[in-house]
């Protein structure tokens, strides 16, 4: 009983930080580094609350975190993705489970392009300077309260 409460406060915590990073991030192209904190410190919460055990459990979400970040590190040293949206992802891939962590990046992606476009059509109309920022952490958002639903909160899928 209070595991299940515990785990369903641990899920709205994490909903309220993705809505709280995908709303900054579109106003000021920024996801401050304590939102990413906040996320990553309460992974180990959710593991404790999930039962997962330390081998191999925690030392694979573990390592998805850091694969993520290290791979996202590299898009940011080539100017692709801002370094909010790199520890955000690499936060949430302490999350996940690996299965469940693809699935958020594909989606991700797709959102992202979808995010991208509209982006870039509203630049072009407001005849702005210089290259549009895309607020790749709205994708990132929508793609892990998504995934963040339909496997812990959609007991039917």
């Amino acid at each position: 009983m209070y595991g299940d409460f515990f785990r369903l406060a641990l899920i709205c915590a994490l909903g309220t930080l993705l809505i709280v990073a995908a709303i900054t991030d579109l106003r000021s192209r920024i996801i401050s580094n304590r939102l990413n904190l906040i996320v990553a410190a309460l992974a180990p919460l959710w593991w404790i609350a999930c039962g997962l055990p330390l081998w191999p459990d925690v030392v694979a979400q573990l390592g998805a975190g850091i694969v993520v970040f290290a791979i996202f590190a590299g898009l940011f040293a080539l100017g692709l993705m801002g370094g909010g949206d790199v520890k955000l992802l690499g936060a949430l891939a302490l999350w996940f489970p690996w299965q469940i962590l693809v699935s958020l990046l594909v989606l991700m992606a797709l959102l992202g392009g979808v995010v991208t476009i509209v982006t870039v059509i509203d630049h072009k109309l407001r005849k702005r300077q210089g290259q549009a920022e895309i607020p790749y952490g709205v994708a990132i958002s929508i793609a892990a309260l998504w995934v963040l639903g339909e496997q812990y909160l959609n007991h039917f899928a």
